[in-house]
């Protein structure tokens, strides 16, 4: 049983799940959401990107997307002890829409990047700093990183300010082995930080890899509700909760929102475990030819999928880890 008085459970479900249908959540169940979660026990939910449309052409994406202040304060009109986040992407972001934490109902902002953009992420980071958040640094696609690469960006993570760095497995492919080689490193290059997991579950390992870093010590641990996440989803909360057990944590009110909401937000929208996502996952792959695959009429042939990934001359460049 791993001590659960450290780890602090992020939900992101609105923020990634909202990836699997353009953010098309109703008020009442992001508002349904923030109740459930609060009383669970979970201690932050990520309520959407805080990226600009100005910088990225919106089109009918829904408003989780592009947080606007004004629209938050109608939604959650009463903040509990759970506090909100938002994700940033570099590029993506104006930071003149970001208002002063003591003006904001937002307490963490993310920064996503690539391991190329960190000086870019951490410029970010101290930005949103300065203006009194909470910061995360989330580095993506870390199953493609070159060692010298990560040693270097750690040299720079160290002098920021910021207050979480992720492990992330975007493309699903890590394995219990992984977790515990990055959580050593990165516990021992970035003393000061606290870390963080955001896990995929294409293998069905995300959970597993996430109890396996939490007991290592991770202190944020990335979760989405009946797993609604990009493609193979995330961490299950429901999982989570039940897992970590003790005082703090209750499963019964997230239970509540999957039966009211979920299971009809299932037959509509596709996520979690299917076999063109376990195929790029096993590959190490980004998962949008999966994603294109399972738009289009040929969703079920995965033996062709299969090949056309593995054969040479049609395969994608594959980076062994």
């Amino acid at each position: 049983m791993v001590k659960h008085h450290q780890h602090k459970i992020l939900d992101c479900t609105i923020r990634d799940g909202g990836l699997v249908n353009d953010w098309d959540f109703s008020v009442e169940f992001v508002q349904d959401m923030y109740r459930g979660l609060s009383a669970a026990g979970v201690e932050y939910m990520e309520i959407g990107y805080k990226n600009s449309e100005k910088l990225l052409k919106g089109g009918a994406s829904g408003p989780w997307r592009f947080l606007n202040e004004s629209f938050l304060r109608e939604v959650i009109t009463k903040k509990t002890e759970t506090k909100l986040s938002a994700l940033v992407d570099i590029g993506r972001v104006d930071e003149n829409d970001i208002l002063p934490r003591e003006d904001s109902l937002l307490d963490l902002i993310r920064v996503a990047c690539y391991i190329k953009d960190v000086d870019k992420g951490l410029e970010l980071v101290q930005k949103f700093n300065d203006m009194g958040y909470e910061t995360s640094l989330n580095i993506m696609a870390l199953s493609h990183v070159m060692e010298n690469e990560l040693v270097e960006a750690f040299e720079e993570i160290n002098k920021s300010p910021v207050d979480v760095v992720y492990i992330v497995d975007s493309y699903g492919s890590m394995d219990h082995k992984d977790i515990d080689y990055l959580v050593t490193k990165f516990q021992r290059l970035l003393p000061e930080k606290e870390l963080g997991l955001h896990m995929h579950n294409n293998l069905q390992l995300a959970f597993a890899n996430t109890i396996t870093g939490a007991s290592k010590g991770v202190t944020f641990l990335d979760s989405s509700v009946y797993g609604m996440g990009r493609a193979a989803g995330n961490c299950t909360t429901e999982l989570l909760l039940s897992y970590l057990k003790g005082a703090r944590y209750d499963v019964r009110p997230v239970l509540e929102i999957i039966e009211k909401h979920m299971i009809t937000m299932r037959q509509k929208w596709d996520w979690g475990y299917l076999i063109p996502y376990m195929i790029v996952g096993a590959l190490d792959e980004h998962p949008r030819t999966a994603m294109a695959l399972l738009s289009s009429d040929e969703r079920n042939n995965f033996v062709d999928f299969y090949d056309r990934l593995t054969s040479v001359e049609t395969a994608p460049i594959i980076h062994k880890k």
